[in-house]
């Protein structure tokens, strides 16, 4: 992953809807990444925030492979994720926790990882968000956020994948100015992934 690689200078870009914000650090430790709206920050994991990342997995929708869901051995454990953030840099330069200001929790992830499946340098808009914070403009807000911090550091076009029957985080990537593309990846037993792009 070069996202720490790609960033040059701080930056402020208040253009996106009212007064929403994102800022950027640069120059802090391991080249994190923070960003901040008006009601959220994004910023690096803390290994203690494991069980926020092990809520996440337990409300998978059951259509999600089960890779990305916890198997009958209970695992991925706390432990087993509070390793993952300590080892794993998507966790500070990547996929950033979610926190809102107001009331100092984290709710989730949102940034952008090199996955793969778009092209050479075009990474992919990832999100995922506690049930209990859903449709609170919370998954847009961090979004555009990411959009921003993305642009801002040279990216020319992004990414994001999306079930078809994930209705919610397609109404986020379309009101974050992703438009889906002809390109499918058809699964007969978990449902077809979209692909999705957005120029930046």
């Amino acid at each position: 992953m070069e996202l720490h690689d790609r960033r040059q200078a701080p930056w402020h870009d208040d253009s996106f809807e009212g007064e929403m914000v994102a800022v950027m650090t640069v120059g802090v430790p391991g080249g994190e990444v923070l960003l901040e709206t008006s009601r959220l920050l994004l910023r690096p994991w803390r290994v203690d925030e494991a069980v926020v990342q092990r809520e996440l997995w337990t409300e998978r929708d059951p259509r999600v492979p089960p890779h990305r869901r916890i198997d009958e051995d209970g695992h991925p454990t706390v432990a087993e994720l509070e390793d993952s953030i300590r080892t794993h840099k998507v966790w500070s330069t990547g996929l950033l926790a979610v926190e809102r200001k107001a009331s100092r929790d984290v709710i989730g992830y949102c940034g952008l990882v090199d996955s793969g499946r778009g092209a050479t340098g075009e990474p992919e808009l990832a999100f995922e968000l506690l049930r209990r914070v859903w449709r609170q403009g919370y998954a847009t807000e961090a979004s555009l956020a990411v959009v921003g911090w993305a642009r801002s550091s040279g990216y020319e076009r992004l990414w994001a994948t999306v079930w078809d029957w994930n209705t919610a985080s397609r109404r986020v990537l379309a009101k974050v100015g992703f438009i889906e593309t002809d390109r499918k990846e058809v699964d007969a037993v978990h449902g077809t992934t979209l692909f999705t792009t957005r120029p930046l």
